[in-house]
């Protein structure tokens, strides 16, 4: 019976006997879509603001269900979250050359910048390969002045 219940937001579970805390499922789903719409490839705003505005809502979101075991769920979320600014990246990249210069200018070497950059795969495909993993990193990303959940979750 426990397990059926939520209230603002929070649902709750049972593990080795005790009631314990939990982000309810529709939470988690209208987070995602938050993070969609902050996210979207169709809005073209600057990264300056995208990571503001993302920075707002995940101080937000962590505050408020800051009481529920949900560590797991952060990583999750995050790693999600990461692909799809990689993703973000690599269409305002746009052009082959620019993509080609970009991947270059990042490490990548020539010739594997130049297989990438002219790849027709989409781009959520694309944000997952090897490549982008080790250049937009989790730390280029956060330079970037991006802020994730398990961070800003562990420093409070």
């Amino acid at each position: 019976y426990v397990g059926k219940i939520k209230f603002l937001g929070i649902g709750y579970y049972v593990y080795k006997g005790e009631a314990r805390i939990k982000v309810h499922k529709k939470s988690i789903e209208k987070m995602k879509s938050k993070i969609r719409e902050i996210t979207s490839r169709r809005t073209s705003i600057s990264h300056e603001l995208r990571a503001s505005k993302l920075k707002r809502y995940v101080i937000g979101w962590v505050n408020y269900f800051k009481i529920a075991y949900m560590i797991n769920l952060l990583k999750t979320i995050d790693s999600w979250l990461r692909r799809r600014l990689r993703q973000i990246y690599w269409k305002q990249w746009k052009k082959t050359k620019t993509k080609f210069e970009r991947l270059t200018k990042l490490g990548v070497e020539k010739s594997k910048a130049w297989e990438y950059a002219n790849t027709r795969k989409g781009y959520w495909r694309i944000s997952k390969s090897p490549i982008l993993h080790r250049t937009l990193k989790t730390q280029t990303l956060r330079n970037e002045g991006y802020l994730f959940f398990t961070d800003y979750y562990k420093s409070i």
